[in-house]
């Protein structure tokens, strides 16, 4: 963790500086708000304490620049004892926190934990929304529309989802953008995917586990539901899953509460659960394969997720998205397709739907010449 000391007063500034150096951070020190600003526009910091009475700059003017820049950095705002309104000001104009002079040793190094711990929140934060933004529900075909309409109106209530539809059609897209524009965005967000996982460790993967209550049971885990507790739950393929853990998730959704495997202790959880499925639920349940009344609990809202095949007029959107994003993944300039390459690939049939696109929009630029032409389409695809 790299830290910023900015007081006008040397021993202040060196005392803090030698607290912080001891207990294993990286510290840089700043003799007033001018040098501080120019750090900050430098240097990535993880924490700025800033005195709030300085020469020049002050320390609100150092913590307005943070935030007209977006920077990370947790602003800790150091007051004397008449400047208190001040600091309370600071705070409620995005400052983390402030302390008193003379400084606490333990407040000090509580407050570096909170603003580390703020830190990491923000990352996940950052990573989830990167999940979500950067791979966008593109296109303007009304089935699409239709469905963002639907999200729209779902996202901000606590009902149950089931996301239906082929593979490859970006079910996994619609429950991320679900979580991100609920009231529960802030929470835990956490993806199981039921196919993946085998029949028997579904149930402690996703209800959690006891020390001992198998042989390789080591030590005491926390299941999904539980690492999800105030957020979203999405159970991504359901219809791959034992009917014993049906009746366990059942539970769950009735009761809102579970129980550990090897445990009779009951846990409340608080989980708004989606679930997605390439399967016809229908026909699993007259076949015994899946429990109805578990299907009617999960149904609450549908969203039946369009193909490809059923949107084509999207593809010359997805085509340029798909090959800005594969460049940019690989550090060159964007390359175009031609729109007869693009017309070419609109007459395509698209079993492997979107994901499918993106492959070949992917091998295209690799084989393909610059700008992809037709002949790349007949000759690759």
């Amino acid at each position: 963790m790299k830290i910023l000391v900015v007081d006008d007063e040397r021993s202040i500034r060196n005392s803090l500086g030698e607290i912080l150096t001891d207990e294993g951070y990286s510290v840089d020190k700043a003799e007033d708000g001018a040098a501080a600003v120019e750090m900050l526009g430098r240097e990535r910091y993880d924490v700025v304490f800033c005195d709030i009475k300085m020469p020049g700059k002050d320390g609100q003017e150092v913590l307005d620049f943070a935030i007209s820049e977006g920077l990370d950095a947790a602003m800790v705002i150091i007051s004397g004892h008449g400047d208190i309104d001040t600091a309370v000001e600071c705070i409620t104009t995005g400052a983390f926190d402030f302390i008193q002079k003379p400084r606490d040793l333990n407040r000090i190094l509580i407050t570096v934990r909170n603003a580390a711990e703020r830190g990491r929140l923000v990352k996940d934060n950052r990573v989830l929304k990167k999940k979500v933004y950067g791979q966008q529900m593109v296109g303007s075909s009304a089935p699409l529309q239709h469905v963002r309409a639907i999200i729209d109106k779902v996202a901000p209530t606590d009902a149950r989802v089931l996301i239906t539809g082929a593979n490859g059609t970006g079910k996994e897209l619609v429950a991320r953008s679900i979580h991100a524009q609920s009231a529960r965005s802030a929470m835990p967000y956490i993806e199981v995917n039921c196919a993946a996982i085998p029949s028997e460790l579904i149930e402690s993967e996703l209800f959690g586990h006891e020390k001992g209550s198998f042989t390789s049971a080591i030590k005491q885990h926390k299941g999904k539901f539980e690492q999800a507790d105030g957020g979203t739950l999405f159970l991504d393929e359901i219809g791959d899953m034992s009917l014993a853990a049906q009746a366990k998730v059942l539970r769950v959704l009735q009761e809102k509460k579970l129980s550990r495997v090897g445990s009779d202790k009951d846990i409340q959880v608080d989980v708004r659960v989606i679930a997605a499925t390439n399967k016809d639920l229908r026909k699993e349940i007259a076949e015994g394969r899946f429990r109805e009344d578990l299907y009617h609990r999960l149904s609450v809202i549908v969203i039946q997720v369009p193909s490809l095949d059923e949107r084509t007029g999207d593809i010359p959107a997805l085509v340029d998205y798909f090959s800005a994003q594969v460049c940019a993944e690989s550090g060159r300039s964007t390359v175009p397709f031609s729109p007869e390459a693009v017309a070419l690939l609109q007459k395509r049939h698209w079993p492997g739907n979107i994901r499918e696109l993106r492959n070949v929009v992917e091998r295209l630029l690799i084989l393909g010449g610059n700008p992809v032409s037709a002949k790349d389409v007949e000759e690759f695809v």
